[in-house]
């Protein structure tokens, strides 16, 4: 037996509780875990409020995220006592999750933890920075170089956006935070922003095309934000969208990319192939200063998780949150 969240839904109502599971209820795969942390990431606060139909089977162990030690394995890269992450492959969606003190999972879906980081750190980082990782790769292959101008991370401090920050600026580009929570100036500056905007300045219907300022950017937010800043990007600039926190629609035009040569480059971390996933991750061992990670994580237990998940989808949750499924 061990405790998991466990999502279930009897007509339209779902709800989302802490019990004791059997492992005969665990879902099949050939790596099973015992999980020492997990983490709270926006897709995570969508499948536990129920906000967004995110999970496809229920009943369903949420946590999209998971770090561990492999207890049992028969599967050829991975033994016992290796230290792993998950992040994605739809667990937590359609497969039981790490909201749990163990998981089962497919072996495929797993890259060692690199060895400079333990497994608190590794969920510290979880999908938002790993997905941020993706970003700043998608940037420097499309050409953005900290000597071509100011790169913009939308959605600046949220999870993607945090880490994003931190990684950027240790690069030696120069980023300017947009956030709708301007208490947090220190706090982004502290992760290395040089400059601080509110959203409302790119929240708002736009022009097809506004003065150049970006050489890059990071969008977490979509609709008229991701629309604005395409709108105001430099010549043969790139964008890096990831999110929607604003909305899924895009009312821009064709204009930045006909006439600037702006991209546009999709960041999808779920189905990454695993060359990509362990790019990233070595980058981020590399790339990421601990400390400042440190500064944007909060710990919470595993029973606190569904208050905190509708926090996140209110905005209200700063940098990340890593859960100890343990206590």
């Amino acid at each position: 037996m061990f405790k998991a969240l466990v999502i279930s839904k009897t007509g339209d109502q779902q709800e989302c509780a802490l019990r004791d599971v059997d492992e005969a209820e665990m879902m099949a795969g050939d790596v099973t875990l015992k999980v020492d942390y997990s983490t709270l990431n926006y897709k995570d606060g969508l499948a536990i409020t129920g906000k967004a139909p995110v999970v496809r089977k229920f009943p369903m162990v949420p946590g999209i995220d998971g770090a561990g030690t492999v207890i049992a394995s028969s599967h050829a890269q991975f033994k016992v006592g290796d230290k792993v992450v998950l992040n994605g492959w739809g667990v937590g969606e359609t497969h039981w999750g790490c909201l749990a003190q163990s998981a089962r999972l497919n072996g495929d879906w797993l890259i060692k933890i690199p060895t400079q980081f333990n497994t608190r750190q590794a969920m510290a980082i979880g999908t938002a920075g790993y997905t941020a990782m993706l970003c700043v790769l998608a940037l420097e292959q499309h050409g953005v170089t900290p000597d071509k101008g100011e790169v913009l991370v939308t959605g600046a401090a949220g999870g993607v956006g945090s880490v994003a920050i931190a990684i950027l600026a240790k690069l030696g580009y120069r980023v300017v935070a947009s956030t709708g929570r301007l208490t947090e100036s220190e706090y982004l500056k502290s992760l290395g922003a040089t400059d601080i905007i509110d959203r409302a300045t790119l929240s708002a219907p736009g022009k097809p095309l506004a003065k150049e300022r970006w050489a890059g950017a990071v969008d977490t937010v979509g609709s008229h934000t991701l629309a604005n800043v395409c709108a105001a990007m430099r010549y043969r600039g790139t964008v890096a969208a990831c999110g929607l926190a604003g909305g899924m629609d895009f009312p821009s035009s064709v204009a930045p990319f006909i006439l600037r040569g702006v991209t546009l480059a999709g960041i999808e971390s779920v189905m990454a192939p695993r060359e990509l996933r362990i790019d990233a991750w070595q980058r981020l061992a590399r790339d990421l200063d601990p400390a400042k990670l440190d500064s944007m994580t909060n710990e919470i237990t595993l029973d606190a998780a569904p208050g905190a998940a509708a926090d996140i989808v209110a905005g209200k949750v700063r940098g990340r949150l890593v859960v100890d499924v343990n206590r």
